[in-house]
């Protein structure tokens, strides 16, 4: 089968090395004029040339970035079957969208407003109650388009940097970690879910995912396991989809927010678990029975941001599996992730600490359960 993929980045190459062992042939459509994928077929759309071309090379359409133009993935449902559809995208494109459905099936979130001005913004701040976070409500990814407020007295500055007519302004969450769960749903309704990962973020970019976690209560993991097949089931969603939330000290989680595709947080499965998140969203949308989900030992992912470390001395480190992006050096720049397989968390913990010394201004790793 010949998968198109909208996008041309890392994930849509991720995404090709899982299929091709299924005999799938991948052709991408990059819709930002500067591709990265590096491997099958690479087409730059800029008009509805190049977009018929792509269409009549591809059985089926699937997206390794959710910022696409929602008309243009309506057209091509037209012509071709696309997983997830144009709804999830729509959807988890825009902050405000998202927060209405997590607010309709019971998915607790963040006290949060919406905000058309910077007047409005001050008035959140102090109605929340400082600090408060601002973001667009669509475009924003990897901490962009986003501003901490530690005083209302900030809002017309912080108005002005992220420029956009339309925010949602979250309060502040006293949380112990940072979570993420990943499901897969196939088109025959089954679903399964990985382990929940622990991330830590360094303004704003996913540093390191960690799963499964040693201290996680089976309660937790089934009231996450809820929340996101209410939103597969809600969405009729084909494919992966990634839920970020908090976690507080008594276990409760919040929604953050959502990915309508493989997710940075989840490229530990490719070495950690029994199927790869990319396998199983191939799987998915062929409508093939989906893998196993389980961890096969502890696993953590350690992005490579910025400036690559020395391959050799990284791959010195006993069961480490180097995934390099093909992309050059640039500040903040995922260039490549490490996953580091461990018997046991104190040992993997060791080993993460070992790896981060040898990437470029890596940061400190922390753990909750620490």
């Amino acid at each position: 089968m010949n998968i198109g993929v909208l996008g041309a980045g890392q994930l849509g190459r991720m995404l090709a090395l899982a299929g091709y062992p299924l005999a799938n042939r991948f052709t991408f459509l990059d819709t930002t004029g500067h591709p990265s994928a590096g491997i099958g077929d690479v087409m730059v759309y800029t008009d509805q040339h190049h977009l018929a071309d792509f269409l009549a090379k591809v059985d089926l359409v699937t997206y390794e970035f959710e910022h696409l133009p929602v008309a243009l993935v309506q057209a091509i449902e037209e012509v071709r079957p696309v997983y997830p559809s144009s709804e999830a995208i729509r959807v988890c494109q825009n902050r405000a969208e998202e927060k209405a459905l997590f607010d309709r099936l019971g998915i607790p979130t963040p006290a949060y407003r919406l905000v058309e001005s910077a007047e409005e913004l001050e008035a959140a701040a102090r109605e929340l109650g400082a600090p408060v976070v601002a973001k667009s409500v669509t475009e924003g990814y990897d901490g962009k388009g986003q501003a901490v407020l530690r005083d209302p007295a900030d809002a017309a500055d912080a108005w002005r940097a992220i420029g956009h007519p339309r925010l949602i302004v979250e309060a502040f969450v006293d949380f112990v970690r940072e979570v993420s769960i990943i499901a897969v749903r196939g088109r025959d309704g089954e679903v399964v879910f990985y382990p929940m990962a622990e991330n830590q973020h360094v303004d704003g970019i996913l540093r390191y995912s960690l799963a499964p976690m040693p201290d996680l209560d089976d309660s937790v993991q089934q009231t996450a396991d809820d929340y996101i097949r209410a939103l597969l089931d809600e969405l009729d969603y084909v494919g992966v989809l990634t839920l970020e939330l908090f976690q507080g000290a008594d276990g409760s989680l919040l929604a953050n927010e959502m990915a309508p595709r493989v997710h940075n947080s989840g490229h530990w499965t490719m070495d950690g678990a029994v199927t790869s998140q990319f396998e199983n969203h191939l799987r998915a949308i062929q409508g093939l029975p989906l893998g196993d989900t389980a961890a096969r030992m502890p696993t953590c992912m350690v992005n490579v941001i910025g400036q690559e470390g020395d391959p050799a001395a990284i791959l010195a480190i006993a069961d480490a599996h180097l995934h390099r992006y093909d992309k050059s050096e640039r500040t903040g720049r995922k260039l490549g992730h490490v996953n580091l397989v461990a018997n046991s968390h104190g040992e993997l913990l060791s080993k993460v600490r070992t790896c981060a010394a040898l990437l470029p201004e890596s940061p400190e790793p922390r753990f909750s359960f620490e």
